[in-house]
């Protein structure tokens, strides 16, 4: 009877060592696994900026806008060609004049995509006291554009579980002018976007950025201490996709990533694919660079531009890979 009692005893700690090598066994795997890629969520996406679409057969001082066609079919082609894209953004400056039939222009090109393709204007796309007013822009994209169902030209969307999306219109379409502004509205908008958002990576696209890729008092954010304040209140994984100043930069500090696309118009010629690793303790943006195959316009349109470096920008405004860590 003793010797039952014993061997009963022993085999209850044996069994408690087992379960709690298990257990650790258990608990290493599930942290090993949301740090690999097949742990995590991945979205993938294409970024167009400034193609200012025209139906010129002369090309404008830097801009190849008797070429805008050729530049934008090649990127739609080479999108269209590369797997397993989420969607396409097109971050402003659609077409060179802001015309409806240039924009229809745009459209019908843009439609030849085979993923979702969302947009925000630029400056050039609108006019100012003209026809092509932002209500103009909303409704030709709706009627055009079967994933465009937003009634303002700022909105937002959830492309997968883990990611938000928040697209805004800093365009002034009071007065001429190549500095944006976010009106009140809109920033009110985006705190309440981010607040909803819970622990998810926060995508930001609009034409004019927040952080200048390099000094200039004719293209900026007139009010960028307004967004700051709003975006400081939070500890989301944030990445801005702009375009405007038609130049390649990659700038973050803390939790936010400031991305430049250049000019699909001018030197260099190039648009970006942007993978997001989204993990349970941290984020993975690989930042990709991507010419287009058009050389002899991209050559001449090299020539054509001064400092031409500064739009190329360095290796890691091209490509870079950057990690947020996710801080609660």
């Amino acid at each position: 009877m003793r010797k039952r009692k014993k061997s009963s005893c022993l085999s209850k700690i044996f069994n408690f060592f087992i379960t709690g090598i298990l257990v650790v066994l258990t608990a290493f795997c599930i942290e090993v696994y949301y740090n690999t890629a097949e742990g995590a969520t991945t979205l993938k996406f294409a970024q167009i900026s400034d193609d200012h679409l025209s139906a010129d057969t002369i090309n404008k001082a830097y801009r190849l806008t008797a070429d805008s066609k050729s530049l934008l079919d090649d990127a739609i082609d080479v999108i269209n060609h590369t797997p397993n894209l989420d969607f396409v953004f097109f971050t402003g400056d659609l077409v060179d004049v802001p015309y409806e039939k240039n924009l229809l222009m745009f459209l019908e090109h843009a439609n030849e995509l085979k993923y979702p393709y969302y947009v925000v204007p630029g400056n050039h796309d609108i006019c100012v006291g003209g026809y092509l007013s932002k209500k103009v822009f909303v409704d030709t994209l709706k009627n055009n554009n079967k994933y465009y169902k937003f009634d303002k030209t700022y909105y937002s969307f959830t492309p997968k579980i883990g990611f938000k999306v928040i697209a805004l219109d800093p365009i002034i379409d009071d007065r001429i002018t190549a500095n944006g502004e976010l009106p009140q509205e809109q920033l009110d908008f985006l705190d309440k976007e981010i607040k909803e958002a819970g622990n998810s990576i926060i995508l930001i696209f609009m034409h004019v950025p927040l952080k200048q890729p390099f000094s200039s008092d004719t293209h900026r954010l007139l009010n960028a201490d307004a967004m700051y304040r709003v975006l400081h209140k939070y500890n989301n994984p944030i990445a801005i996709f702009t375009g405007h100043y038609h130049t390649t930069r990659v700038m973050y500090q803390d939790n936010i990533i400031h991305v430049s696309t250049p000019a699909l118009i001018s030197y260099p010629n190039a648009f970006r694919f942007i993978t997001i690793h989204n993990y349970r303790n941290k984020a993975v943006f690989e930042i990709q660079y991507t010419p287009t195959r058009l050389l002899d316009l991209q050559k001449k349109s090299k020539l054509l531009v001064f400092h031409a470096s500064t739009y190329y920008g360095s290796e890691k405004d091209r490509t870079n890979t950057i990690t947020i860590e996710k801080r609660k």
